[in-house]
């Protein structure tokens, strides 16, 4: 995966994609797959703004049975179970306890039949190969059960637990990545950095986008027959460069956290616990009169979300106050007081945006949007573009689909069958995760340890050879410096060589996993820096930039 501003200019695409997002990406990897000649860009690097904000479920919809919305589950489980198949290496199992309390609307009762009607919906999710992906059935435990596995759970009104099946996401950044690096290598042409300036018409027809090297500020004309705009919270920003008014009014968005802290709980559990806090979700036929927040482990670590709030900022500027972080840690402690969440226990605090429906006048509860926006904006006199908004990462590959099928009626042709549902990403030809890390243990167990091999795996899948290649390139270790510093770097190098790694942020919160859970220490930075000065030539100005950038991208976690 190459980044070549030449490729852009010089040839003509049947499709651009505006925005390297998950959404942005699974069309590109679609379109790839049926046959489009594509390319994409993205004006930051692919997957860094509000796609990286995640709490790494990849979640089934068991909360949409209070909305009664089943087509919503049916497509969020079919989603699930593709995402296990096709991305094996980066979507695991993971399982959720929720503690019952009384007897009615938060009581076992209850729950037992949700998670009845749950399975019942969820029927074909384990129709995979992999045992490993296969999902248990749901069901109730006894308070006695529920206090064994959180035993500093306040006991008043406890009469037991919930506990269910989802996935999780092992890296989120990384498997955005896998399906922008699926699309490269059928063909489609990428680039970070490139940032749409202007649309290029004649008449009322799109021909292509203005762009603008942010690297280099230099401009380039990329010409498209079609034009999907996927750029998130900029899809209003990159509307308004055609200079036309809009049918549709656009979109208002809330500001999202989710904050990573010390482990709250010493097993494998998420945990969902409800707030003190009063919610109204206005769209609920099961009203619950709360939110309910979730703590999953994740790397030695719990992710903790969701903060929402109603967001005053442009597109892109989220404003993660101090005061946002301490009320969402006060209202974690209130809900469990065992946790005695402080500030200094935050090690990284994500930030973005979510598209919202309305704010609730009398409570000030923000409904976020539950649906995505596909506009095409024929219906506003420009034929050529189409604008995706999503709602929901799990979902994104299914979207895609949609958007594609439109792309190819705006084109006058009868849609291509969508391959993308069945064909493994990048690195993710894996019949059996388990089976594949046992071998490739036992085949590198002399180069090796099998933490290691089994960390690189969840990371690149089959493609961690393809990074040890770079060990070769490593300058030799004196015996005082660990083995892993070697990997390190290799990986390191991969990224500035093969997946277009162009800032220190790049590599330390995307491409590999040294600074998604905290920023990692001074001297993993300057071994970081040091690989990419010698492959980029970097001045000792940029040097000293890319680390304050570092620095910046994670100021919140170090007050």
């Amino acid at each position: 995966m190459q980044r070549t501003l030449t490729a852009l200019a010089s040839t003509a695409f049947d499709l651009l994609v505006i925005g390297g997002g998950i959404y942005g990406a699974c069309v590109a990897w679609d379109a790839t797959l049926r046959g489009l000649s594509v390319a994409l860009v993205d004006k930051a690097d692919f997957g860094g703004e509000t796609s990286a904000n995640s709490l790494k479920t990849i979640h089934g919809g068991l909360r949409y049975l209070q909305h009664a919305d089943f087509r919503r589950m049916r497509e969020s489980i079919a989603e699930r179970r593709t995402l296990m198949r096709i991305a094996p290496h980066l979507v695991h199992p993971l399982p959720v306890l929720l503690p019952t309390y009384g007897h009615g609307l938060q009581g076992p009762e209850v729950f037992a039949a949700a998670l009845f009607v749950n399975d019942l919906v969820s029927f074909d999710r384990n129709r995979l190969r992999d045992p490993q992906k296969h999902l248990p059935r749901g069901r109730v435990i006894s308070k006695r059960a529920c206090l064994q596995l959180l035993p500093e759970l306040d006991p008043h009104g406890l009469t037991g637990g919930a506990l269910f099946y989802d996935a999780q996401v092992y890296h989120s950044e990384r498997l955005t990545l896998a399906f922008l690096r699926s699309a490269a290598q059928a063909g489609a042409v990428l680039a970070n950095y490139v940032e749409a300036t202007g649309f290029r018409l004649d008449g009322n027809r799109i021909t292509g986008v203005a762009a603008r090297d942010v690297l280099c500020d230099e401009h380039v004309d990329i010409r498209a027959q079609t034009v999907v705009n996927a750029s998130g919270p900029w899809v209003p920003h990159v509307q308004e460069l055609l200079n036309r008014p809009a049918s549709v009014s656009p979109l208002r968005y809330a500001k999202a956290m989710n904050v990573i802290t010390r482990p709250l709980f010493d097993h494998h559990y998420a945990v969902g616990i409800p707030s003190r806090t009063g919610y109204r979700d206005a769209d609920a036929v099961v009203k619950k009169g709360n939110r309910l927040l979730f703590a999953a482990p994740w790397r030695g670590h719990s992710i903790i979300g969701t903060l929402q709030a109603a967001s005053c900022e442009a597109a892109g500027d989220v404003n993660i106050t101090e005061q946002d972080v301490q009320g969402f840690l006060d209202e974690v402690n209130q809900a469990y007081p065992a946790a005695r969440l402080q500030r200094d226990d935050v090690t990284f605090v994500h930030g973005g945006h979510l598209p919202l429906t309305h704010i609730d006048a009398r409570t000030g509860d923000v409904q976020l949007a539950k649906h995505e926006r596909i506009e095409d904006h024929r219906q506003d006199g420009i034929d050529g573009l189409i604008s995706v908004t999503g709602v929901k990462y799990t979902t994104a590959r299914r979207v895609a689909e949609r958007v594609v099928d439109g792309v190819f009626a705006m084109r006058g042709q009868t849609p291509a069958r969508p391959r993308s549902a069945r064909t493994p990403l990048y690195g993710g030809q894996i019949e059996q995760f388990d089976r594949y890390v046992r071998m490739e243990t036992a085949k590198r167990a002399q180069q090796l340890g099998g933490q290691d091999i089994r960390r690189l795996i969840m990371n690149y899948g089959t493609a961690y050879a393809n990074v040890l290649k770079y060990l070769g390139t490593c300058p030799v270790a004196a015996p005082s410096v660990p083995s892993e510093d070697a990997v390190m770097r290799a990986e390191v190098r991969y990224a500035v060589r093969e997946e277009m790694a162009q800032c220190l942020s790049d590599v330390i919160f995307r491409r590999t996993e040294l600074g998604t859970a905290g920023i990692p220490g001074i001297d993993v930075l300057r071994a970081c820096a040091d690989v990419m000065q010698a492959e980029l030539g970097w001045s000792a100005t940029r040097l000293e930039r890319e680390y304050q950038l570092v620095y910046e991208r994670q100021n919140l976690a170090r007050r």
